[in-house]
Order: C-alpha cells, then sequence, then structure tokens
C-alpha cells in the first residue's frame, strides 16, 4: 500500500531561498532512493515563507529505509526552518 506524507514547515527569518535551495539538492538525492515516487518542496504563493514536502513512498518498508537514511544524515536543515515540522501520512 502506498504512503503519502505531507510535511509543512516555515522557513526561519530571511533564510526561505537557502531552504529551498537545499532541499532542492536532497530532493534529487531520495528521488534516487528505492521505493521513492514523490518528493517534492512546495512555496505558498500567499505566504511565501510556509512551504509543504509532499513525499510518496511504495510501501511502509521503503519509508523506513529513507527514514534510517535520514537519521544517518543528520537533521542538518533544521536551522532553516522555525517551529515544529510534523508529517501526516495518508494511504492510497
Amino acid at each position: 500500500m502506498a504512503l503519502r506524507l505531507i510535511v509543512p514547515m516555515q522557513a526561519a527569518p530571511g533564510k526561505r531561498d537557502e531552504l529551498i535551495e537545499a532541499f532542492s539538492a536532497r530532493s534529487r538525492e531520495v528521488r534516487q532512493e528505492s521505493g521513492c515516487e514523490e518528493f517534492e518542496l512546495y512555496q505558498s504563493t500567499e505566504r511565501p515563507d510556509q512551504l509543504v514536502l509532499l513525499e510518496r513512498w511504495t510501501d511502509e518498508a521503503a519509508l523506513e529505509a529513507h527514514s534510517e537514511l535520514n537519521r544517518q544524515r543528520g537533521n542538518s536543515l533544521a536551522s532553516l526552518r522555525t517551529g515544529t515540522t510534523q508529517a501526516e501520512r495518508y494511504i492510497t
């Protein structure tokens, strides 16, 4: 069963462009991972510092493998965001 993740986030003041650029590079890497069907960052047209990451994974195992890679990478993007970031999971 495929999984969709929706991850809203707020760019830290003055860090929006840097966050978008960092996700652009990260997206190219993540899309090469087994089971990744989508990994795209979108920017709000009404609130430019509000972003949302849309992910789609073929199954739970693929998402878990991605999560393990994220733990190994560390959270280098945290300083570019503000507030809490909580993913919502949906099944298709």
